[in-house]
């Protein structure tokens, strides 16, 4: 049977392999691995923004974590402690989302792939959590996860999911969302951080604040294999 394809949003950053230092369309690989371990193939999508077309060509979209949206995308002035803005990434990450959902395309966002879709959405975010809820839980040291608990809305596709109404989730965030705009938020983090939001009238369109990709639980697993399942029903007929 063929395997949908899925497209892959990554980062453009200063990097170093071998002998090379240079700026590169770069992705951790658990990314990829997870995807593909469900029965997917992917596709990595660097930012581009002229158009969305190349969604036409794919069977499902996830857009990966990584810096800080421009907090200009939602009309608000950057915090010093907002990232240096990816312009690229933030305009192409956009384009595609809302071309995926224009032609009903399975989404799904991670951590900052889930503040991308509330902001293309009509949202906003919260620039700095500690200056929310008083504390660094939800990063408690760069390049590190901090672990937390988190409650989902029952019968939601987040709760489906994770398979129950509670669950510890990992977290590698200082920002969250505001207001998902016309997204659904169906979970939330035990001091009130926005977990996941999605859009309960379509098949698969969930984003979720932390990063299943690392977990490498039965939960993570379930959503990614249910996430390529949505992807296969895309599929013409004639693929299998």
């Amino acid at each position: 049977m063929s395997r949908p394809v899925i497209g892959l949003t990554c980062y453009v950053e200063q990097a170093r392999w071998g002998a090379w230092d240079a700026r590169a369309a770069v992705l951790p690989s658990v990314y990829i691995e997870s995807v593909e371990r469900a029965g997917a193939r992917v596709v990595i999508l660097p930012p581009y923004s002229r158009d969305a077309d190349v969604v036409t060509r794919l069977d499902g979209l996830v857009i990966a974590g990584g810096a800080d949206v421009d907090p200009a995308r939602y009309g608000h002035e950057p915090l010093p402690t907002t990232d240096v803005p990816r312009h690229d990434r933030d305009a192409g990450e956009i384009t595609l989302y809302l071309g995926a959902r224009a032609v009903g395309l399975p989404v799904l966002g991670i951590c900052r792939g889930l503040q991308v879709m509330a902001v293309a959405e009509g949202g906003s975010l919260i620039q700095h959590l500690p200056d929310v809820v008083g504390d660094s839980r939800h990063r408690e040291e760069l390049g590190t996860f901090s672990a937390h608990g988190a409650t989902f809305v029952p019968g939601s596709l987040a709760a489906t999911l994770v398979g129950a109404e509670s669950a510890t989730v990992n977290s590698a965030h200082h920002q969250a969302v505001a207001d998902a705009g016309r997204l659904t938020v169906t979970g939330w983090a035990d001091d009130g951080t926005v977990e996941s939001a999605e859009d309960p009238t379509a098949r698969f369109v969930l984003g979720v604040q932390w990063h299943p990709e690392q977990s490498g639980d039965e939960a993570s697993e379930r959503l990614f294999a249910a996430f390529v399942e949505a992807a296969r029903e895309r599929m013409p007929a004639t693929a299998g």
